[in-house]
This record gives structure tokens, sequence and C-alpha cells, in this order.
């Protein structure tokens, strides 16, 4: 029997839904539970695909292609369930399935409104390709209150009433916000946003207070009592010093207790908690410190690489060392001096991104790092970067450039028009729209025998997931080779390359795909492992 909890957020955003939800999860996994995850999104966009990183932070790519919210990352990294297409829905793509449908006919001639039709549709989202697990667990994006939500409110409140108490489960995170002046926690945001739930017929079980300082017990019994929950239903959520902190966290203040007790279920034995205490312990006494410069255009919101900086903390923790992140926006070395800014760094990393601008300065980073010696690691467009890099400054080519800047004289990045994905082959052209039309999803990568990956993966082929739309041209691939590039990753039918590297070099690789979508701080990427390792070595020599 599958039981369902519906995570909702009140008062204000980015309280952590996501991370609480993600969680649950892990303490559902370790009392020896399945579990799966989802997100309902109430923006109007299909998915975030489209969406500037400044606007939405990262796109989380799934195995099977989906552009998703960066949640699905969190939910990833602390269970290690594989997201798929159907765990993350959007108002848009609710609307259009729910428009095709009334333009097939599909309805019988009814009027479609937003009850019953566009809340059955979530419903059946909600409920659709599960495997039997036990708990799924269900995250509206936004904050009550917003008009975008309310179809899936609804929708959950229906579902609520359906169900029945036996198999659903309402959990609404809120905000205590401390008042200096008055020198105490304020618990009237938490009322009013559980009325506004309240009027829209939802009553939840379990009350998540994120809050700066510890909670008196007077303020616990004041909320149980005017929010009409159980007073150990009210769970502190304190600030921890580590987001891998906070299954131990949220199970100390009996989160997981209280689900257990609700559905009927054993609370008598203690989950297995040894796994989240060691990666803790690592992470609060490492044995060292690196400094890893990632040279990006969207530095400014760190959520833009939210997956790619928690793959770097994986990498510190597979090397008990502590992992200084030094956001560099690359636009600034068009005005200033690459050496200032790189030399006291022991790794380079340039990740993905779009479009011309900061590019010369990922081009500067990229040349610093191979003439230094320092670690790199070029990760889509970081690859495509040092691909154009050597092509300029090794094999000669001084009009190299990728035609998403415009015309290139030697254009070896180019955009993709065709390439397989299994039996199928995929084709684009330039005037697609631009919403799902990247090279998106896991594709396998064989790997060059007696290069620096295949000892890193120790493995001869791979699966990573991707999400661009241009590709490094094939047809450089003798000059590049001529000039000392190693073209140590190709796809199967040896069209696309995925993987560069230099031998002559303590540790520079380019790749095509993100492999910080698939790192877990309890199974983290080799990739990003091994460059933590160069970038110790790098460390004892400066």
């Amino acid at each position: 029997m599958t039981r369902f909890i519906f995570i909702t957020g009140g008062v204000v955003s980015s309280l952590g839904k996501g991370l609480a939800s993600a969680a649950l999860g892990a303490l559902l996994q370790a009392r020896g539970y399945s579990v799966r995850l989802r997100k309902l999104d109430p923006y109007l966009n299909v998915d975030p695909g489209t969406m500037s990183p400044f606007q939405h932070g990262e796109v989380y790519v799934t195995d099977d292609g989906a552009e998703t919210d960066l949640d699905l990352g969190h939910y990833e990294r602390f269970t290690g369930v594989p997201s798929r297409q159907s765990d993350n829905v959007t108002t848009g793509r609710i609307y259009s399935d729910v428009i095709a449908k009334e333009r097939r006919g599909d309805y019988l001639g009814a009027t479609v409104q937003v009850i019953p039709h566009v809340t059955d549709a979530i419903k059946e989202f909600v409920k659709a390709d599960l495997n039997g697990e036990d708990f799924v667990l269900c995250e509206i994006g936004g904050t009550v209150g917003d008009i975008e939500s309310l179809p899936f409110l609804e929708a959950i409140r229906q579902l609520g009433n359906e169900l029945g108490p036996e198999r659903s489960m309402f959990m609404h995170l809120t905000l205590v916000p401390y008042i200096a002046a008055a020198g105490e926690l304020k618990t009237k945001p938490t009322q009013h946003s559980v009325k506004e739930l309240l009027g829209l017929g939802i009553q939840p079980h379990v009350l998540i207070c994120r809050m700066e300082r510890e909670m008196p017990e007077a303020e616990r019994r004041k909320i149980a009592l005017f929010c009409n929950v159980r007073q150990d239903c009210v769970i502190p959520g304190l600030d921890v010093d580590s987001i891998y902190a906070v299954p131990v966290a949220y199970h100390e203040q009996g989160m997981d207790t209280v689900v257990c007790r609700h559905f009927r279920l054993p609370i008598d034995k203690k989950p297995s908690l040894t796994i989240w205490n060691d990666i803790v312990e690592a992470v609060r006494r490492p044995e060292g410190e690196v400094t890893i410069a990632v040279v990006g255009k969207y530095v400014q919101l760190p959520d833009a690489y939210k997956s790619l900086s928690e793959a770097l903390t994986h990498g510190g923790i597979a090397n008990n060392i502590s992992v200084k992140l030094d956001w560099i926006d690359s636009e600034i070395f068009d005005r200033e001096d690459v050496v200032q800014h790189l030399e006291h760094v022991h790794g380079i990393l340039v990740p993905g991104g779009f479009g011309e601008r900061g590019s010369e300065g990922k081009i500067k980073a990229v040349q610093f790092a191979r003439e230094r010696s320092i670690p790199y690691f070029g990760i889509c467009f970081g690859m495509q970067m040092a691909v154009v890099e050597a092509a300029r400054n090794l094999a000669g080519m001084e009009g190299a450039s990728s035609t998403e800047f415009g015309h290139a004289a030697e254009p070896v990045v180019g955009l993709m028009t065709e390439w397989s994905k299994g039996s199928d082959v995929e084709q684009r052209g330039e005037e697609d729209d631009l919403g799902g039309t990247m090279r998106l999803g896991s594709y396998l990568c064989d790997l060059k025998p007696e290069t620096h990956v295949a000892e890193i993966y120790r493995s001869s082929t791979i699966s990573e997931r991707h999400r661009h739309r241009y590709e490094v041209n094939i047809t450089y691939r003798e000059k590049l080779e001529a000039a000392g590039m190693i073209f140590s990753g190709l796809s199967p039918d040896g069209v696309l390359p995925e993987i560069v590297e230099y031998k002559d070099h303590p540790w520079f690789i380019g790749v095509q795909f993100h492999p910080e979508l698939k790192s877990k701080p309890f199974d983290p990427h080799p990739l990003f492992t091994s460059f933590i390792a160069a970038a110790v070595a790098q460390s004892r020599l400066v």
C-alpha cells in the first residue's frame, strides 16, 4: 500500500521544503521503506529548460531527459533514487495536456474547468508511474497564498479525502521569525499560514517550523493549540552547518517518528543513520583545505550551480578535505589580469553555460590552467572552451570558435542537427523551439584505453547525463590531437566527442556531459573525487 505525504510551504519562500522532503525520504529509507519523491511546480512554463538561471537556479536533468526543478537533485542526492520525467510537473504541462485533450474531444463536449478537469489531471500525475513504493513524498512548490498554487492545493485536498488518513498526510513548513527588538520568537506568521491552508480545506498533520533560535516549550504548545496539531507534531527546523546534517537533525526532533505513528507503522525500531553521521563527521573534521575557482557567468546566484557545488563537496568528502569555492565571473577577465585571480587556487573549473557573454574570459582561464599545470575540469561549455583554446593556441587556428556565437572561420564547436539515442535518431534545426530540443538525458560513451578517464572510471563504457545544443566538431579531431589534445571519450558511433584530456598535464579533463548530476555524498562521482585529489596534490606544491 502506497502512502502519500504532501509537503507545502508558507509565510515566505526558500525555507527548505526540498531539503525537508529529501531528508524525510532518507529517514524513511533508513527505517527500511521504499520512497519516491515528486515536485509540483506552479509556474506556467512547461519545464524550467528555457528559464534563466537567475530566475530559477539550476535545471536538473534526469536519466530519461526531463529538465526539472533543482529540488529533484536534492531528492536524488539524499535517497539515491533516480528521478524520472514523471516526478516533476508544472502548471504549464498540466494545462497543455488538458487543452490537448479538449482539442481532441476527449471531454465529450463538457465545459472544461479547473475543477474537475485540471485537478483531475494533477491527481493522475501524482498517482501515475509508481512501482509499489511504500511512500510518495509530494512537494508543492511556491508558498500558500499564491494564486498560482491553488489548483495544486485543491488537488491534494481531494486526494487526501479520497485516500483517507491511513494513506495520506499533510506536512506544512513555515517560518517562526525571531524579533530582536522584542527578544522572542513570533508564532503569528505560522498561525496565519495554517489558517490560509484551513481556508482551502487542508488541515496539516505536522508543522515544520524553520527558526534561528531554539523553540521554548511555551511557543511549541502555543503553535500546537492554535494550529490544531499535537505538540510533538510541531517539529523545530533549526539551521545546521551542513545540509547533510538535516536528516539527523529532523530525526532528533521526531519527524520520522510522528510520520510512522500517523500511518500506524512500528516506531520502536530506530533508523540506521550511520551513513549520515559519517558524512557529517567528514564535513566537520577535514584534514585540510583546497581552493577551487569556479569560472562561470551565473556566479552571482550559487543555486545556478547547485549540483556542481555539492559534487565538489562530495569530492572533498571522499578525500577528507574541505573544498573552498572561489566564484569568479568570467567577464572580469575581459578587464583584469587572469593571474591575480587564479594564481592562488589549487584547481580551476569552468561549468556549463549558454551564449557568448563571458566566453573569452573562460578561454583565458583554460589557457592559464593548461600553461601553469593547474588541475582543470571543464564541464559541457567548459569542455567546448577548452577545445577552442587548444585550437587557437596549440593548433594555430586563430579563427577557431563556436557557431553558437555567430559565424566562425574554424567552427570547432557547432550546432548538433542529428544524433543517435539508442536505436532512434534525434533531429533538430536552428529554427526549432528552444524548450526541450537539446541533447537531454543519459547517453553512453566509450572510453579510450590507457587514458586518464579510463583509469578514473575503471571501465571502458560509461553512461552520463547531457544538456546541450552544441557539440565539438569531430572533423577537427586530427588537427587537435596532433597539437596534443586527446579525444579520450566518444559516442558509441564515434561521431560525438565526449571527453578530452592532455597526457602531459597533472589533471586536465573536459567532458561534454554533466557528471555533477550523478554525484551523491555517500557515492561521490569518480571525476570529482579524482579532481579534488589532484587539487590536494597541487596544494602541496604551492
